[in-house]
């Protein structure tokens, strides 16, 4: 598979990977990471299957995961917790926004993943656009997967079986909406 036929995975982290509840039918771990940048740590709570497979379609080269998180200026703390390999960022902004006001930014970092000429998977359960016309244009001719997972549970073994499905080059429905999502 060549790069341009490789999709991009912007992830997030806080309601998608880190989340209260995230089931995956075993303990979750937990561990408190440190943020310099707001001086506090945070308990971050996962699925150790669900970051297995996240590792796993990038290592294998069936996705580019790139971080698209608040989280990206201390994304080396992750990756350290996590096991995982180096990931690029989409977001270099100091000092880096936080909640909606990181919204169109990450939106910005989407629209560059398809201006490269690249298929698109987004997990965010907060700032993906609403349907509606730029949600349409974002998935036009399935280039897209948009997936916003419930906060307390995050992604879920059924969103990353779609994200393998699209990464193999299927055309999935793109119109999947839960959680919380910019408003128009």
């Amino acid at each position: 598979m060549t790069d341009v036929e490789k999709p991009v995975w912007l992830l997030d982290v806080d309601g998608v990977v880190n989340t209260t509840r995230p089931g995956w039918g075993g303990a979750p771990r937990k561990a408190l990471v440190w943020s310099g940048a707001d001086n506090t740590s945070y308990v971050l709570r996962w699925a150790p299957p669900l970051v297995d497979r996240i590792r796993s379609l990038h290592t294998r080269g069936r996705v580019e995961v790139r971080w698209c998180t608040t989280w990206c200026p201390e994304a080396d703390r992750l990756e350290r917790l996590w096991g995982l390999p180096e990931l690029a960022r989409s977001l270099a902004a100091d000092p880096m926004p936080r909640g909606a006001a990181c919204w169109p930014l990450k939106l910005a970092a989407a629209w560059e993943v398809l201006a490269e000429g690249r298929r698109l998977i987004w997990t965010d359960d907060e700032a993906l656009p609403p349907p509606g016309p730029e949600r349409d244009e974002l998935t036009a001719d399935g280039r897209a997967l948009l997936i916003a997972p419930r906060p307390a549970r995050g992604l879920q073994a059924a969103d990353l079986d779609l994200i393998e499905r699209f990464a193999a080059g299927r055309r999935l429905p793109t119109h999947r909406v839960a959680g919380r999502h910019r408003l128009p």
